[in-house]
C-alpha cells in the first residue's frame, strides 16, 4: 500500500502542468483501490478538489504555496542545511545513495525533493527510500504543519500516513521551526547553477 500511495503523493506533489491534469483520474483511480485509512482518505479528497480546478487555477495555488522560504519548501535538505554549503554536500550524497541503487534523476533536478524522494521510495528502492523519509521527517513534519488550510496538507497527511510515528519527528520540527534553516549565501557545489524551482514530471527512470 505504502508504494502506491508514495507514488500518487510523488505525482501530485509535482506542479499542475498539462500532463498532471492528464493523469489525475488514474492517480485517483490507484488510489481508490487501496485499503480505507487515512493515506487513502487525504489524497481521494486531494484528487477531488485538483478535479474541480483549472491548470490556471491548480498552477497559481502551487506557486502560492511551495516556495523556498522558511517552512514552505518541497526542497528536504533546506530544513536540514539551510542555503549553505554543507547543502550541497547532503545533495551530493543524496544523488549518491540513487546512483548506487541505479536511479537516475533528470539533469534539472534535485535529488531532495519530496516528490523526487517519495517516487524513489515507491520505485526505486524501498529500504533506501524509507531511511531517506525518516531522515527528513521533521522537515516534511514542519512542512505539513505549515500547510495547514491548504489543500495540498491533505497529501502532506497521507505520506506522514506512510511514516513511523512522528512523535520524535515533531519535536525536531519545533526545534527547526525556531531556529529556521541554516543561513549562508553560498553555491550548491557540486551542482553550480542550477534550477530551484520545483519540478514538472519526476524524470528518475531505473
Amino acid at each position: 500500500m505504502n508504494d502506491v500511495i508514495r507514488q500518487a503523493a510523488a505525482m501530485l506533489l509535482c506542479y499542475p502542468d498539462r500532463a498532471f491534469l492528464d493523469r489525475l483520474p488514474l492517480v485517483r483511480a490507484a488510489v481508490a483501490e487501496q485499503e480505507p485509512g487515512e493515506a487513502r482518505e487525504s489524497l481521494t479528497a486531494f484528487c477531488a478538489y485538483a478535479l474541480q480546478r483549472t491548470e490556471l487555477e491548480l498552477g497559481g495555488e502551487y506557486v502560492r504555496t511551495f516556495d523556498l522560504k522558511r517552512r514552505r519548501a518541497l526542497h528536504l535538505t533546506y530544513y536540514t542545511d539551510g542555503d549553505t554549503r554543507r547543502r550541497g554536500h547532503a545533495l551530493a550524497r543524496i544523488k549518491e545513495i540513487y546512483g548506487a541503487c541505479g536511479w537516475r534523476l533528470d539533469a534539472a533536478e534535485l535529488p531532495d525533493h519530496l516528490a523526487v524522494v517519495l517516487e524513489f521510495a515507491a520505485r526505486g528502492d524501498r529500504e533506501q527510500g524509507e531511511r531517506l523519509l525518516v531522515r527528513f521527517q521533521p522537515g516534511i513534519e514542519l512542512l505539513r504543519a505549515s500547510l495547514e488550510g491548504s489543500p495540498y496538507a491533505a497529501v502532506l497527511d497521507a505520506v506522514a500516513a506512510t511514516l513511523p510515528p512522528p512523535d520524535e519527528a515533531r519535536r525536531e520540527a519545533a526545534r527547526l521551526a525556531a531556529a529556521g534553516p541554516p543561513a549562508e549565501d553560498v553555491g550548491l557545489d557540486p551542482y553550480g547553477a542550477v534550477r530551484l524551482g520545483m519540478p514538472t514530471t519526476i524524470g528518475a527512470a531505473r
